[in-house]
């Protein structure tokens, strides 16, 4: 019962800091209009292709549009669905991908169809029964619009949303239309490219941890390379961003999933995702999940604790729910570090190093988020940092080269 009764006491606390974020967000956060005006001054600023209505409403009108978007599809600060309904675009139905069309659902929680309350519209779920959309789900559909924020990483589910997505139209001859955006981790291009027998829905290509591509370049290297069924190619029009290049630097305007709900979190969710295939827990149960990392199998072998709770709508479930975990706080180094230091393999090797349960450490979902069977292995054998990085070559350079065929952007 005390145990309850703290978990319940913490959770009255997050509810509050909660609303305390959302409002300080709010104040700080700038929309894509907003990005759009400072633009007509300043032609360094980044203008999403969602913004750049006059490039493709007229295009849509008079067609039967499918849209697959989530909570950061925004356009004038709204969902682009409201946006474009008010602009007189005939929407027939919505796709959803993980954490549903209103970005809501928590990690890996299945989501069903629904309908809109607000429209009518036919809500079509891709993170449930099903990731690909049926032959009688594109039945109506003109022309197909791919709204959504990526992260540049291999094991975010939106890159296999993507490819399904284009699979479904070329079956049914349906255009897709990519309205892109930045991608805020394509300041490097690192880790393991996925090797065969490690596919799964978190990597299904053949691509490293960070793939420096937005979805507008990758739908091109997915066609390039034959990656559909059947070597099928999808008719793709991007709708490009203005004054955006490699790396530099984007703040996203709203979280792109529930947990990664900071651009630190972001920044560093290319290294610390791998430990959602571990014993430590990666901070899910938190309001910074991604930015700490521990496990109660390490106390008093680390001074910063937390202790996983269940939030409604971020992580019900959390790993190691309720008990204390010891590890490290990565919020007090400075966001500017990762955007350039590549994958941090550093961490997990000192977390293997100092666990004292090492036949449990790793999971069997650490091989799909690897991309292959060798970095557990690796890690065990006591691999130097150094060796490891070696041993992904020849594959990343080859990757990297293979990736100049599809830049839109310098």
């Amino acid at each position: 019962m005390k145990r309850f009764r703290n978990c319940m006491q913490q959770c009255s606390v997050l509810i509050i800091a909660i609303a305390i974020l959302s409002a300080c967000g709010a104040g700080n956060r700038q929309t894509d209009s907003e990005a759009s005006s400072k633009a007509a001054a300043d032609d360094t600023a980044i203008v999403v292709g969602a913004s750049r209505t006059e490039e493709y409403v007229p295009y849509l009108k008079d067609k039967r549009v499918g849209l697959v978007i989530n909570n950061t599809s925004l356009i004038d600060s709204k969902l682009s669905m409201d946006t474009l309904l008010a602009m007189g675009v005939n929407i027939v139905k919505g796709f959803g991908p993980e954490h549903g069309f209103r970005g809501k659902a928590s990690a890996g929680d299945a989501i069903g169809d629904e309908t809109d309350e607000k429209t009518g519209i036919p809500l079509i779920s891709l993170f449930g029964k099903k990731y690909k959309p049926t032959k009688e789900d594109m039945t109506g559909i003109d022309v197909m619009v791919f709204d959504m924020q990526d992260v540049g990483v291999r094991f975010y589910t939106y890159l296999s949303t993507l490819h399904y997505i284009m699979e479904a139209c070329a079956e049914n001859n349906i255009e897709l239309v990519i309205l892109d955006r930045p991608n805020p981790n394509d300041s490097y291009v690192d880790g393991p490219v996925l090797e065969k027998g490690s596919e799964s829905f978190v990597g299904m290509h053949p691509i490293p941890i960070t793939h420096g591509l937005t979805f507008g370049e990758y739908a091109g290297m997915i066609n390039g390379q034959g990656w559909l069924a059947n070597g099928a190619q999808c008719k793709v029009k991007v709708i490009p961003m203005l004054n955006y290049h490699h790396g530099k630097p984007y703040i996203l305007p709203v979280p792109p999933s529930p947990n990664l709900n900071t651009q630190q979190a972001v920044l560093l969710y290319p290294s610390t995702c791998l430990f959602e295939g571990t014993d430590i827990s990666e901070g899910r149960g938190t309001m910074y999940a991604f930015s700490v990392l521990g496990s109660p199998k390490l106390k008093g072998k680390y001074d910063f604790s937390f202790t996983p709770v269940s939030i409604p709508g971020m992580s019900e479930k959390p790993k190691h729910l309720g008990d204390t975990c010891y590890g490290l706080d990565l919020r007090k180094y400075n966001t500017d570090v990762f955007r350039d230091s590549g994958i941090n393999l550093t961490w997990i090797k000192d977390f293997y190093n100092a666990h004292p349960a090492k036949d449990s450490f790793f999971r069997k979902s650490f091989q799909h988020l690897a991309g292959n069977d060798k970095l557990e292995q690796q890690i065990k054998n006591g691999v130097s940092e150094a060796e490891i990085r070696k041993s992904w070559e020849p594959a990343l350079g080859q990757y990297k080269e293979i990736r100049k065929k599809y830049l839109i952007y310098k």
